[in-house]
């Protein structure tokens, strides 16, 4: 099996508290909802503590589709730190398991990457807009 990943990081004016409330504990409640033209449905497997997994089913709109006969799995893992501020800074690491070497092509990362960037900003945006939500 080969692996490959990436790490990084966006400041949000959002506190830490929220965005882990609405992007991590009621995700897969909330990106469907907010993002419906990209995700499907997100499934918890699991009682959703610590070892549960959370599968996501895309819509034909979304190009990852494909992705699933070249990897084993992925993991992704977010950290929201606060700021003095009071926003965060969100830390990003995506980890793919791949079969073979084979296609395993850094655009192929980075669809990954955008799409988990894009899904923390448009919980970051439901945020902003919705200031009584997940406070």
């Amino acid at each position: 099996m080969i692996t490959k990943g990436y790490n990084t990081q966006f400041v949000s004016p959002v506190s830490a508290a929220r965005m882990f409330k609405a992007g991590v504990v009621d995700g897969h409640n909330l990106v469907p909802k907010i993002m419906p033209f990209i995700i499907k449905e997100i499934v918890v497997e699991g009682d959703g503590k610590a070892g549960s997994t959370k599968r996501v089913n895309f819509t034909d709109a979304f190009l990852i589709q494909w992705l699933g006969e070249k990897y084993e799995s992925s993991n992704y893992e977010m950290r929201f730190e606060p700021t003095t501020e009071g926003g965060c800074v969100c830390k990003m690491v995506g980890t793919f398991n791949a079969y073979t070497e084979e296609g395993f092509t850094e655009d192929d990362i980075n669809v990954g990457k955008n799409g988990v960037f894009g899904m923390y900003k448009s919980v970051e945006a439901y945020l902003i807009a919705n200031p009584e939500a997940y406070a």
